[in-house]
């Protein structure tokens, strides 16, 4: 990554070039970069090319004046800080210039400690207005890789050791595995925590449409674009742009994808100014991309621009020790959520899960848990919630298989029964009595007779 990739840039907008040229000086020696503008039409042409993370903007200007210029940026950009500065300043003026949006006003002749004092006030509340949106995303969304099978700890190690840096970084894993929530692992541990993860689904945009969901577009570039639209990699400047189902690209949007991959540069769809960003890139697949390569679906030179470290998300039936934990985690979820209180798996039922091959992975899992919370009535989840394909996979042994006496084999049906029923109803009497139709006395005895637990 180039050494002024992270410099704040400033668009600086003013109509005389004495001040433009004496502002650029200062800001570059304070360590800033410097886009400039010499009236309000240019200014909004280069918004959308230099993406600046302040303006600083003089009011008194031919044609478009900063007021006006103002209330454009603030349409289009609301969260862009802009300073306005003014050699005929008013009170009047300056409460304008706050309500239509401004961070703050300073007059003409600059002040050198002034100036840079107002730029880094603007830019921290900027950092914090964004550090806030991230923390209520990271509070809405944020899971972490569960699981303590050998797989799963050498993943972890994996992850710690490479996001940390720069790298990029391709996951491939079967459907299900959970590729997005290593991706999003990866940015969490990462150096750029601060700035956005940005997700993008190859598999689910239309061709037509992925170069401006990608690029971005330019005001009338095609029908329907009434509005400039910033795109994906835009958004995701000095941060990470996660790309997901990266094989169901055509080779078409495979190669504009490698160009802009290279250069870290591109223009809108529609426009011919070039935009520079700095992206860091995280690729996943479900699909064998060499066996997709040999077919001519798949981009060698991409492959290769993409797997700079390879990850490989287990299948679950490849760390099914880790299945318990992951239905004591849904059902802690699901119980939150339904405000059922504290749920659990019976033995029998978590024996039954790790039995299974499951084929779609920890998703099905987690669906096939809500299913079973739904479904039931009491707080603990019995072989009987399970779906078909899954109970077909449990052993047919019953608890009175090797019996031989009658009435010893109904005394293990009863015990096995009853004890079932106890389960589901929250090991309620009253409840469980009621459902199986027997007075509330006589099950109470039953129970005593047979040692069941209440």
């Amino acid at each position: 990554m180039p050494a002024d990739a992270l410099k704040k840039k400033i668009l600086v907008v003013d109509d005389e070039v004495s001040i433009l040229q004496m502002v650029t000086d200062i800001l570059e020696d304070e360590g800033f970069g410097v886009e400039t503008a010499a009236d309000g039409p240019s200014a909004l042409a280069r918004l959308g090319e230099a993406l600046p993370d302040l303006v600083l903007l003089d009011i008194w200007m031919p044609g478009i004046d900063g007021l006006e210029v103002l209330k454009r940026i603030k349409q289009e950009w609301p969260f862009l800080p802009v300073v306005i500065m003014s050699g005929h300043g008013t009170i009047e003026t300056a409460v304008k210039a706050t309500k239509l949006g401004a961070y703050d006003f300073i007059e003409k002749p600059l002040s050198y400690e002034q100036t840079i004092l107002t730029i880094k006030n603007a830019l921290q509340f900027r950092d914090l207005e964004e550090e806030n949106v991230l923390l209520r995303q990271k509070a809405v969304s944020h899971r972490t890789l569960t699981g303590e099978s050998p797989a799963m700890q050498a993943l972890k190690e994996q992850l710690a050791l490479v996001a940390p840096t720069d790298a990029w970084v391709l996951i491939q894993g079967e459907n299900g595995t959970g590729k997005e929530l290593v991706a999003q692992t990866i940015h969490r541990l990462s150096k750029r925590n601060h700035r956005a993860l940005v997700e993008v689904n190859c598999a689910a945009i239309p061709e037509e449409l992925i170069e401006s969901e990608l690029f971005g577009h330019e005001k009338g570039a095609f029908t329907g674009a009434t509005t400039m639209k910033r795109g994906k990699f835009d958004l995701a400047n000095r941060g990470t742009l996660f790309l997901d189902e990266i094989g169901d690209m055509s080779l078409k949007t495979q190669a504009k994808i490698l160009r802009i991959l290279q250069e870290q540069r591109f223009e809108r769809v529609g426009g011919s100014r070039t935009i520079q960003v700095d992206v860091r890139i995280i690729a996943a697949t479900n699909k064998d991309l060499e066996a997709e390569i040999e077919k001519g679906n798949f981009r060698e030179d991409l492959y290769y621009r993409l797997n700079v470290i390879p990850i490989h998300v287990p299948p679950l039936r490849e760390r099914t020790e880790d299945i318990p934990l992951l239905v004591a985690e849904f059902l802690a979820e699901y119980g939150r959520e339904t405000g059922r209180g504290p749920l659990e798996a019976s033995p029998e039922v978590l024996q039954a899960l790790q039995d299974y091959d499951w084929p779609g992975n920890v998703r099905e899992l987690r669906n096939v848990v809500e299913r079973m919370v739904i479904l039931s009535r009491g707080p603990v989840l019995t072989l009987e919630g399970l779906p078909p394909a899954i109970r077909r996979h449990t052993p047919a042994e019953t608890p009175w298989a090797d019996v031989d006496d009658f009435k010893a084999a109904k005394a293990c049906f009863e015990r096995a029964f009853l004890q079932r029923k106890l389960d589901e109803n929250g090991r309620n009497i009253s409840r469980t009595a009621k459902a199986i139709g027997m007075e509330r006395r006589h099950l109470h005895r039953k129970i005593k007779a047979l040692g069941l637990e209440v």
